[in-house]
């Protein structure tokens, strides 16, 4: 019985665990994810513009780079710059966000586990409060038969003696 009642917290424990999962720090992480994820394709973006511009030559006849060319390029490496500290930002806000929902999950699990002790302790009681009132309910009931035992001659007494009584009374009136 008692295995059973274990049994039946551990499922609901693992049930309210996994309806818990979806929770608002679990949109928040993904929408985090996603904008990580938008920076990055924005990198690859300007890496390919910044491929292009170191190959591209507009001063003398197309043979060398312009002054031109070379500040578009500086700038384009600027702006990869500028988007790669950006993914070090979010990404760190992303890492953080996993350490809160660890540490919150974490503590949930503690909880549960003292919520789960404390119901196995008042099982345990309840359990022990039951065996002492069978125990207690199987000495009325053995009483109960000893004083059935003690009605039962009673009963057989009074009726002796009544009986007697009867026969004595026919005698005196004969």
């Amino acid at each position: 019985m008692q295995l059973l009642q274990r049994f039946s917290l551990l499922i609901l424990f693992l049930i309210s665990l996994s309806a818990f999962g979806q929770n608002a720090d679990s949109t928040s992480y993904e929408a985090q994810r996603l904008r990580v994820n938008k920076l990055i394709e924005d990198r690859k973006v300007k890496f390919s513009e910044y491929d292009l511009s170191l190959e591209k030559k507009t001063a003398i006849f197309g043979l060398f780079k312009s002054k031109d060319d070379m500040q578009k390029t500086v700038d384009i490496l600027k702006n990869i710059v500028i988007t790669d500290n950006n993914i070090f930002l979010e990404t760190r806000r992303l890492i953080n966000i996993k350490d809160d929902e660890k540490q919150k999950f974490q503590n949930l699990a503690v909880e549960y586990d003292k919520q789960v002790s404390a119901y196995i302790g008042t099982i345990n009681k309840l359990q022990k409060e039951n065996e002492k009132l069978k125990k207690e309910l199987k000495k009325i009931e053995g009483s109960d038969h000893n004083t059935n035992i003690f009605l039962y001659i009673a009963l057989a007494v009074i009726a002796v003696l009544g009986y007697l009584l009867f026969q004595n009374q026919k005698i005196t009136k004969r």
